[in-house]
């Protein structure tokens, strides 16, 4: 006999009469509820907010008549006015979506940001091979290299002189 879930075996003589009620899985409708009842949490008290810590007054004590005298500087009234700051060939604007991402609305890199790309890679491969030449090992390589294309000169030589005596 197969058990359910919870471990149940069905009566063999009932089955639509379980020993144990079955939950009750009907939809809820409009007037149910949709969460089950969860029993109310644990109460917690209202915690009363934290009043912030008053400031200190600012010193307001008047300071001796010649130490004060001496701090005091002449002052002219200026009148509020129109400044010239010259001329704005130019007004500021903010970039476009497109300035600042690099693609278009459709998601098409543009022009800009495709020749940037290109020239950091360059720069960059440039900038490897420089330093694996500057390196030892890439130094030791460069001598490799000139001593085989020598060894090479010189094997082709002595073949072209040996053909020739021949």
């Amino acid at each position: 006999m197969s058990k359910d879930e919870a471990g149940r075996v069905p009566s063999p003589e009932e089955p639509d009469k379980p020993e144990q009620p079955v939950p009750d899985v009907t939809p809820a409708g409009p007037e149910t509820p949709t969460v089950p009842d969860i029993p109310p949490a644990p109460d917690i008290p209202d915690v009363p907010p934290i009043d912030p810590e008053p400031s200190p007054d600012p010193d307001v004590t008047p300071r001796e008549e010649d130490v004060h005298d001496a701090q005091v500087h002449d002052a002219e009234i200026v009148e509020p006015g129109v400044v010239d700051i010259g001329s704005v060939d130019d007004p500021v604007r903010a970039p476009t979506i497109e300035e600042i991402t690099g693609y278009t609305a459709d998601g098409v890199p543009t022009f800009e940001s495709v020749r940037e790309k290109i020239e950091q890679r360059s720069a960059t491969a440039l900038g490897a091979e420089e330093l694996a030449h500057a390196t030892g090992a890439g130094r030791t390589l460069e001598e490799q290299y000139e001593e085989r294309k020598a060894a090479a000169a010189d094997r082709l030589a002595e073949i072209r002189r040996s053909l020739r005596s021949e």
